[in-house]
């Protein structure tokens, strides 16, 4: 599907690059290409110098100019060959070549100098990075991370809705797994039930998603653990089996844990769901504009604490969602900044056994003037499974 294109957010971002003093931002992540032009490519070669005022010029690779026709929000869409005969250096070079052309007549330039992470490009196999020539050729860009960054934290409508669209696919793939897990089947197994119908379902949702790819980690039982691959475990009766979730529809993410249990739920788990969805319920009521981001942090660690859980969890307990899965801003106690009407979070709190096994919790939530919003049709909680 091709979307209308969003001037609130661009608008914004020129602004912000008003105030900076920016007259064009050259960006190469593929979830930057996305925001700024609605592209997203195959490979992730691609770029876009994105100017303060004009239309903004997007390089891609040759073979996505019917893909780039069809969705970018730019009339100047310039190609560059994948293969060449006559130049063996790989596409970057070629693209890097090209942005420094469609660059040269602005005179403040903003680079991606300090970006952490980005999201993949449609291929997912095999992201590209940057190169140091790509820095070498602007010495005198500033940093337009935050910028970016900043402009993001707030979606517009039409982020929302497409927030929407991976939300409901991801609770949707978990409907399908929850009438047909069953104890035996491997953690693998039920993983790739959830990741082929997001993959086969999502795929054409609604007539709005032209591609929709799900990311996984499943455990079950004593599995459950943080940032440890999916095993040929079996699925544990009695016990949660907790799917770490993302569903990537047409560049834009959710990001949520779901837990299932087949038969009766053990007493020891039941215990421990009761009192962590009392620490989730008191971090989402703490998400209103103007509450504080280094707050919430704390509220869900103290109430982890008392829990018996002390220090944990390792991973980030709230973080932005957008044209990332993990994006700015995120909450840490050291860190300042408030909610904002518009921002998207998830919302995961987690506590883990030292021996395997444990809970965590997470949706994604809009904030509104009023409050929050739940984005996920599916329950939280341990939901049992037939």
């Amino acid at each position: 599907m091709s979307w209308s294109r969003d001037d609130e957010k661009l608008d914004r971002v020129r602004v912000l690059m008003r105030e900076r003093e920016l007259d064009a931002i050259v960006a190469r992540a593929p979830d930057n290409v996305l925001y700024l032009t609605n592209f997203w490519g195959m490979k992730g070669y691609d770029a876009v110098v994105f100017p303060r005022e004009g239309e903004p010029k997007l390089i891609c690779l040759e073979a996505s100019a019917d893909d780039a026709a069809r969705t970018a929000w730019t009339g100047d869409v310039r190609t560059f060959a994948g293969y060449h005969p006559t130049d063996p250096r790989p596409p970057v070079a070629r693209v890097l070549e090209a942005a420094v052309g469609a660059a040269e007549e602005y005179g403040g330039i903003g680079l991606e100098l300090s970006l952490g992470t980005q999201a993949s490009d449609r291929m997912v196999g095999e992201p590209t990075t940057f190169t140091k020539a790509w820095f070498d050729a602007f010495p005198d860009a500033a940093d337009a991370t935050p910028l970016l960054a900043e402009a993001r934290a707030v979606k517009t409508p039409q982020e929302i809705e497409r927030l929407r669209l991976a939300n409901e696919i991801a609770g949707a793939a978990m409907d399908h797994v929850r009438g047909l897990i069953r104890p035996g089947m491997t953690e693998a197994q039920v993983a790739a039930e959830w990741l082929g119908f997001v993959h086969g379902e999502g795929t054409g949702w609604a007539g709005k998603v032209d591609l929709a790819l799900g990311f996984s980690l499943v455990w079950s039982g004593p599995g459950i653990k943080t940032f440890t691959a999916t095993t040929d475990r079996p699925v544990v009766e009695s016990e949660p089996t907790l799917f770490e979730i993302w569903v990537c529809a047409d560049g834009y993410w959710c990001d949520h844990t779901k837990n299932l249990v087949c038969g009766e739920l053990d007493e020891r788990y039941r215990e421990l769901e009761s009192g962590l969805v009392a620490v989730y319920e008191t971090a989402i009521e703490h998400c209103v504009p103007g509450a504080s981001l280094a707050e919430l942090d704390r509220k869900i660690r103290a109430g982890i604490d008392g829990l018996g859980f002390p220090g944990q969890p390792s991973h980030p307990v709230a973080h932005g969602v957008g044209a990332r899965a993990h994006e700015p801003p995120y909450a840490h106690q050291a860190g300042g900044g408030d909610v904002r009407e518009g921002m998207v979070f998830a919302i995961e709190p987690g506590c883990y056994w030292p021996d395997g096994g444990g809970l965590r919790l997470e949706d994604n939530f809009l904030i509104t003037a009023t409050g929050q919003e739940k984005l996920s049709p599916f329950p939280d909680g341990i939901v049992e499974a037939g």
